[in-house]
């Protein structure tokens, strides 16, 4: 996903939509696609450029003013709607969270469809080690993304034959980190209020700072930032309720979260997988004792045991359904990784944002000065702050709790 143009999401988000949550993974697009397309080779490659190039074409000549828009008399008065509470979070990030927003989320674009990209994510049968692509600007990232869901399907039915575990999932909302004006789409406008501030917020943390070649820092930090930035647009708000329904929310992100890691490791440890100096998962070296077909079997139950341990889980989250969609995709490795770029350095971040004593511009400074330390330290850093905050981190702090009422 990103050719000269990224890609990158959520991307919840938190996870793979299809109303599995509230995760948005995102395309990160920039500049300098054409020229890249005069240099590569290779059909998928040049098929990925090609329609990467067309799909950020249809947005960029479609959009319209959301100022004009809120005139006519012909708009919608929900969507009318939706582009005040718009200009508020605008606002609120702008004078509250020191974010960039600049001209972004000031156009509006109907795609016509529910996802405006479709991430594709691989992994070999026997390794949690993702796959990754290179491109230029950005370095490698985990995904690859698609403006069809036919050709994010088509993808990975090519990396399927060939042995990987492949994992396609719809995408929301996307950042081109300040190569383009970013506007609004419709496949995340009508979410509710606290997840379209999320979202907002979250997109906008990709434009204060991203770290080249970085995944797991870059969405992390991003989320970092959506989540605190939501939690307190409600407080100011005075919306109390929805606050402490979205706290709830997190809890129960937090529990799906450390269930999802667990499982991960527990098959790190099956495949025999090992941790470099900057924290990336690599294949073992060796071939495992076992055959195959006794990693097969083997794989199958840690991951049934999941299922069922998320089922239990269940039993206490008073209706909430927001994960089951995750579920419905194909469990695998490819499938797990796409939990843990978001998350697994989401508490490490936090422990920064609490040691500046909630200073937005403090944390930001802090994140920046982190982020010009080779990734090797730095991620070794993020890994030890991330020890110190041991269980559920998120939406269980002190203030958290006060703000909502009580657990």
């Amino acid at each position: 996903m990103a050719d000269s143009n990224l890609i990158g999401s959520k991307l919840l988000k938190k996870l793979p939509k299809e109303k599995a949550g509230r995760c948005y993974r995102k395309w990160l697009i920039g500049v300098g696609l054409l020229i890249v397309l005069v240099g590569v080779s290779g059909c998928h490659t040049l098929g990925f450029y090609g329609q990467a190039v067309k799909g950020q074409y249809q947005i960029l000549a479609h959009q319209e003013s959301i100022a004009k828009l809120s005139a006519q008399r012909d708009t919608p008065a929900r969507l009318k709607q939706r582009f005040e509470l718009l200009a508020d979070l605008r606002q609120f990030a702008r004078t509250e969270l020191k974010l960039p927003t600049d001209r972004h989320y000031q156009n509006y674009v109907d795609v016509h469809r529910p996802f405006v990209v479709w991430n594709v994510e691989a992994a070999p049968e026997f390794s949690t080690e993702p796959k990754t692509w290179w491109y230029p600007l950005l370095g490698s990232l985990e995904y690859r993304g698609y403006f069809s869901k036919a050709g994010a399907t088509n993808y990975a039915a090519y990396l399927r034959d060939k042995g990987y575990d492949v994992s396609v999932g719809g995408v929301g909302a996307y950042s081109t980190l300040g190569w383009f004006k970013d506007p609004v789409l419709n496949t995340f406008i009508f979410e509710d209020d606290a997840e379209l501030a999320e979202i907002i917020f979250h997109e906008l943390g990709h434009q204060r700072l991203f770290a080249r070649g970085d995944t797991d820092f870059n969405e992390a930090f991003a989320t970092t930032v959506g989540q605190e930035g939501a939690r307190r647009w409600l407080k100011a708000r005075g919306n109390e309720a929805e606050l402490k329904q979205y706290l709830a929310h997190l809890r129960h992100s937090d529990q799906f979260v450390h269930l999802v890691l667990g499982t991960r490791a527990r098959l790190q440890t099956l495949y025999g997988d090992q941790v470099t100096a900057d924290g990336k998962i690599k294949a073992a070296e060796k071939k495992p004792s076992l055959s195959e077909q006794d990693l097969r079997r083997q794989k199958q139950e840690i991951l049934d045991g999941m299922l069922a341990e998320f089922a239990r889980l269940k039993t206490n989250w008073d209706g909430d359904t927001d994960y089951d969609g995750w579920f419905k995709h194909p469990i695998n490795n490819s499938h797990l990784n796409s939990v843990a770029a978001y998350y697994d350095y989401l508490p490490a971040f936090e422990q920064i944002l609490d040691a500046k004593g909630g200073d937005m511009e403090k944390f930001y400074v802090a994140v920046e000065q982190l982020m010009k330390k080779p990734k090797s330290a730095r991620h070794e850093e993020l890994r030890a702050l991330a020890k110190t905050r041991l269980g559920p981190a998120r939406a269980q702090r002190p203030q958290d709790l006060a703000r909502a009422g009580g657990g």
